[in-house]
């Protein structure tokens, strides 16, 4: 018998958002529900309300902006995520994009999810003030772009081989854009109204170094890939303030991680956040395409109603359900074989001598 793949969930960032981005799954799954209001609460308490304005799916200029776009991905990353692991499936990896990392590292167990979000918070309080800008997405090798690049318009991500994003300051990247067009490459603006992923926010991100600093960063207790410097994450790196600090500025490798992550195993790649925009990514990968591993997206590519979102996310959890345990990252972890997610209302748990369960996010 061919032994099922293991599961590893992909976390997506800025440009991801969407009005009403998992309202549905909110007022259709108790479990997740319970999840959500845990998060925005922690949210609450540093100034950012913010669950009124997502439950009304209310759009505009500022549903974009760090203060509402990146509050809710990191929430929704990680209700999703601690939903599926609540269910009993325990990841082989973790990987995120962006602000979907800072996600990832707290489900595993990097980062308290209070401690998370006040990083989060100051994060955004520092890039306040920064010049507008934005990202670019070009249809082409990170070669074929740098001779639109500049000091400031740089390669702020590598989504794929001939998928990147360029980021700088507003100015400079409409004169990059303007002349990719003129020159045949297809461009489309991120949803982004700043110029993540570029070295203009050095500075500013830099001055999130003092509350890092006193913070307890934990040893992952779930394999966690970084998407900044592709591979698994080690508790040296992770606990060095200056990685985290710089990531609003350092470029987003995702492409090659993916290569990585799935150079080592055939694996199923399940999106726990909005817009499939990950899973269109895998899909397209080799490996994935040959059909080899498989991915999947936890929400519908765009938000619906209660019922079908829950549907689609008990598809998606049925596909993970029966997955063998991925190993710890600490050496001393035991592994828990996750149980079958069945279509009924609330969570399924691990039943009692099933193995060890899935780690908490605090200690």
């Amino acid at each position: 018998m061919t032994a099922p793949q293991p599961a590893v969930l992909l976390f997506p960032g800025q440009g991801a958002q969407q009005p009403g981005m998992g309202v549905g799954l909110y007022y259709a799954h108790p479990g997740f529900r319970t999840r959500m209001d845990e998060v925005l609460e922690l949210w609450r308490a540093h100034g950012f309300d913010l669950r009124a304005d997502w439950l009304a799916a209310r759009t505009g200029p500022e549903a974009d902006g760090p203060r509402t776009a990146q509050p809710l991905l990191f929430s929704l990353n990680w209700a999703v995520g601690r939903t599926v692991l609540d269910a009993g499936v325990r990841p082989a990896a973790l990987l995120g994009h962006s602000v979907g990392e800072v996600a990832a590292a707290t489900l595993a167990g990097v980062f308290d999810p209070a401690d998370a979000v006040a990083l989060m918070a100051d994060r955004i309080a520092q890039l306040d003030g920064t010049p507008p800008g934005g990202m670019l997405a070009v249809r082409a090798r990170p070669d074929e772009v740098a001779p639109y690049t500049t000091d400031e318009v740089v390669v702020g991500a590598v989504n794929a081989p001939r998928q990147v994003l360029l980021a700088g300051p507003e100015n400079g990247l409409r004169t990059a854009e303007e002349k990719l067009r003129a020159d045949g490459f297809t461009c489309r603006r991120a949803r982004a109204l700043n110029p993540f992923h570029s070295p203009v926010l050095t500075e500013a991100a830099l001055r999130a170094l003092p509350l890092l600093a006193s913070v307890s960063i934990r040893r992952p207790r779930l394999v966690l890939h970084s998407a900044y410097e592709p591979g698994p994450l080690t508790y040296e790196r992770a606990r060095d303030p200056r990685f985290w600090a710089l990531q609003p500025a350092r470029p987003v490798l995702f492409g090659p991680a993916l290569d990585v992550l799935l150079a080592e195993r055939d694996v199923v790649l399940a999106e726990a956040g909005p817009g499939q925009g990950l899973t269109a990514l895998a899909r397209s990968h080799p490996r994935v395409a040959k059909g080899g591993s498989r991915a999947v997206g936890l929400l519908p590519a765009r938000p619906g109603e209660p019922d079908a979102e829950r549907e689609a996310f008990d598809r998606a959890l049925n596909e993970l359900a029966g997955v063998p345990a991925g190993p710890a990252a600490d050496a001393t972890a035991q592994v828990s074989r996750p149980v079958r997610a069945g279509l009924q209302t609330g969570l399924t748990r691990l039943r009692s001598g099933a193995g060890a369960p899935v780690p908490a996010d605090s200690e």
